[in-house]
């Protein structure tokens, strides 16, 4: 994942949120889940700077989307609030290049399908 990259994806992201009117944070990682590039768009909230992160890390190192755990845990599957580092709420995807994981990013700011959306908005970049 290089600089360059995570700009693009972010920029997509952004764009989606704004023409949505919606005020959310973006990260994206590098497959390793330690973060490349992280905006707050204006008057977002401090704590989903934060959010966003976790969710990219989630996505990157579980090598899925967070929706897909948070799924598991309304679907009964408690045990995965005790995964170490997971953050099961909708809003993080990997990125993924010929098969691999290559990163990931987070979105936190909206309602957990708005964050998945504005997410997919980026991942769409590529």
């Amino acid at each position: 994942m290089t600089l360059a990259a995570a700009k693009l994806i972010a920029a997509a992201a952004r764009e989606e949120a704004s023409k949505n009117r919606w005020n959310m944070a973006i990260c994206v990682t590098d497959d390793g889940g330690h973060t490349i590039y992280l905006e707050r768009m204006d008057d977002t909230q401090v704590a989903s700077a934060v959010v966003a992160q976790e969710k990219a890390s989630t996505a990157a190192r579980f090598k899925r989307s967070t929706k897909i755990l948070e799924d598991a845990v309304l679907g009964g599957r408690s045990v995965i609030l005790k995964l170490p580092s997971a953050t099961p709420i909708e809003g993080g995807l990997p990125i993924v290049i010929e098969g691999q994981v290559i990163g990931a990013i987070g979105v936190s700011g909206g309602s957990s399908s708005q964050d998945g959306q504005v997410a997919a908005a980026g991942i769409a970049a590529l």
